[in-house]
């Protein structure tokens, strides 16, 4: 059983990332580990829409910084950190992973297949591959049904 101290947990503030943190929070709360909270803020991309070129809207930082902050630490004795950060997602998220120390990632999937992953890519799929330590990818958009605490097993050394 691997001992979590410290939880990576990125979010694009969907539905899917929403049922990610709740099981973060639960790996969290039943290891006594902190939550690092990150949201990647992407560069505006420019591109062409029926032979037009067009730059996307840029996001919100000071409402991506208080839905980050709204995320509250699951219990009383978890400890939550919050870090906003421009660049590429999957980038971002594999070398904050490394900096920290993390023991885990979790991020939400929308579990996109064919044309539009192919199109839109996948910043979990990029997340694993690059990733220093075990990833955790939670697909769904219905809240996870709150449990009572399940005690942790103690790392076991072999």
């Amino acid at each position: 059983m691997l001992p979590f101290k410290t939880i990576l947990f990125a979010t694009d503030f969907s539905a899917a990332s929403n049922v990610a943190f709740s099981v973060a929070s639960a790996l969290a709360r039943d290891y006594r580990a902190r939550i690092v909270a990150v949201h990647v803020i992407e560069p505006v991309k420019a591109g062409f829409a029926e032979f037009t070129s067009y730059i996307g809207p840029e996001e919100d930082k000071d409402k991506a910084r208080e839905m980050l902050h709204a995320l509250k630490a699951p219990g009383a004795n978890a400890a939550i950190e919050y870090r906003l950060v421009e660049g590429d997602p999957a980038d971002v998220i594999a070398v904050l992973a490394k900096d920290i120390g993390a023991d885990l990632i979790v991020l939400g999937t929308h579990g996109r297949s064919g044309f539009t992953r192919l199109v839109m890519g996948s910043v979990a799929e990029e997340v694993l591959r690059h990733a220093p330590c075990p990833v955790l990818t939670v697909r769904g958009s219905a809240p996870i049904k709150e449990e009572e605490r399940v005690d942790a097993p103690e790392a076991v050394a072999i």
